[in-house]
């Protein structure tokens, strides 16, 4: 699939199939999400691929009720590695580019997802407490995103878009 095409298929999927993802597809997708730019090349991500439905349904719990986190087959917690980035920049590294680090890793993984068939969601409403007691993360990984994946149970319609004229400007 050309980058342009997946740009426009990707929609967020909150209804999966039970069909497995296999291992090499999951490669495939780290592969392209850590592909993605990092202030200072420092790759302060960290993912957990859950596949267990014990964890899978805590997640539910922390992410107030979304259930379709249980229904896909594979969740990809996104981390930020605190420390790792306070390393190349300090505060500002901490508090800002590794969010946007790992932000562009998840647009990677997203996109990736979408050219090999499968759905995805970016879900940023949990409470970072309880995923980190969950998954037993140490201190410096931060949770960023919840990243059910899986092969869609239905195909949601295009979300409409600002036009360009609002959103750009040229100066």
């Amino acid at each position: 699939m050309e980058v342009f095409e997946a740009i426009r298929a990707r929609r967020s999927v909150r209804r999966y199939q039970s069909a497995p993802v296999s291992d090499e597809v999951l490669t495939e997708l780290l592969s392209a999400a850590v592909m993605a730019p990092s202030a200072g090349n420092a790759q302060p991500w960290r993912f957990i691929v859950v596949r267990d439905q014990r964890l899978r349904e805590g997640l539910v719990s922390a992410a107030y009720g979304q259930s379709f986190l249980a229904e896909a087959p594979v969740v990809i917690v996104v981390c930020a590695d605190l420390e790792r980035a306070r390393r190349t920049y300090r505060e500002r590294g901490e508090t800002l580019y590794c969010l946007q680090d790992t932000a562009a890793a998840i647009q990677n993984l997203l996109l990736a997802a979408t050219a090999k068939g499968l759905g995805t969601c970016w879900v940023g409403a949990f409470d970072e407490g309880k995923v980190a007691e969950l998954l037993t993360l140490s201190k410096n990984l931060r949770p960023v995103a919840l990243i059910p994946v899986g092969k869609p149970a239905e195909s949601p319609q295009a979300r409409p878009r600002r036009p360009l004229s609002e959103v750009v400007e040229y100066r």
